[in-house]
């Protein structure tokens, strides 16, 4: 694990997202899960070493499937925002799979079907916080990249985990977002949290440049969006926005396959929400699989 400050670490090196421990004196609050059982275990194993209490909380950043799957392996208490566990009621106890393909991680992981939910133990609405020892931590509802998202917040040493608030190097899941709100809360790290550490849920550490350049990604996907709804387009009309928008991500191979099949998911129905209500695919929220 890569330490940011005393009793602050993530790991970044697991298939799936980044994660993160904060190890105090009366226990560990794990936040997300990695995407692989045994990487979850791996995961468990490793904070064990550290000289942290007994007790363990796991804070899910959203509902997502990539950070969610590998909860159960961690053995402990989990905590999210009350939109993220009404996610989690509507899944069944098995995770089966979706009908269609998103550009998720756990695609490319071919255990993934079968494995079951660890469904949040404790919800709030707005904020949260946490005293397990050491300085204080807050959770907080940030909204943008879909209804459940949350921010982990350690103002004393002024770091803050953001999950899928930015993307670094790969397209952002847009299926459920909500673009305008989104930018607020990028514009909110890019000022009211200048000097803190940022760490991503999807590349570790991010710096100004990368928040600025997620700001610009999402305006300009923004801006295309509206052209073709003032145009009446079909839905089927943002492939090509997705094609074009690729190409700022340098990928080859399954990647470049992966990243195009996420913009032109999460474009299409992004759009349809927007525009073309009747036509969205049925996927329901955060990605959680159909019934």
């Amino acid at each position: 694990m890569q330490q940011i400050d005393q009793g602050i670490y993530f790991e970044d090196a697991y298939l799936g997202v980044t994660v993160g421990a904060l190890i105090f004196s009366y226990g560990v609050i794990v936040i997300d899960a990695p995407l692989r059982s045994e990487d979850a275990r791996s995961f468990r194993a490793a904070i064990n070493n550290y000289r942290g209490g007994s007790n363990r909380l796991l804070v899910s950043l959203d509902a997502h499937p990539d950070r969610t799957l590998g909860t159960r392996a961690l053995e402990c208490t989990v905590v999210a925002h009350q939109k993220a566990a009404h996610v989690f009621r509507n899944r069944p106890t098995v995770f089966k799979g979706l009908n269609v393909e998103t550009g998720a991680v756990w695609e490319t992981f071919n255990d993934a079907i079968g494995m079951r939910w660890a469904s949040p133990d404790i919800t709030f609405s707005d904020q949260m916080y946490l005293h397990w020892g050491g300085p204080e931590v807050r959770l907080e509802y940030h909204p943008g990249p879909n209804q459940g998202s949350i921010w982990v917040v350690i103002p004393e040493h002024k770091t803050v985990f953001v999950g899928d608030a930015v993307t670094p190097g790969q397209p952002p899941f847009l299926m459920q977002a909500d673009i305008p709100v989104w930018i607020e809360s990028v514009n909110l790290l890019l000022h009211q949290y200048k000097g803190y550490q940022i760490v991503c849920g999807r590349a570790g550490l991010v710096n100004p440049e990368d928040l600025k350049s997620m700001i610009k990604f999402l305006k300009d996907v923004s801006n295309a969006i509206e052209k073709l709804g003032a145009k009446n387009a079909a839905p089927e009309a943002t492939g090509d926005l997705a094609n074009k928008l690729l190409a700022r991500f340098p990928a080859s191979g399954k990647q470049r396959d992966l990243f195009l099949t996420r913009l032109r998911y999460g474009l299409f129905q992004y759009y349809a929400r927007r525009f073309h209500p009747a036509q969205v695919l049925g996927q329901p929220e955060n990605g959680e699989e159909e019934q």
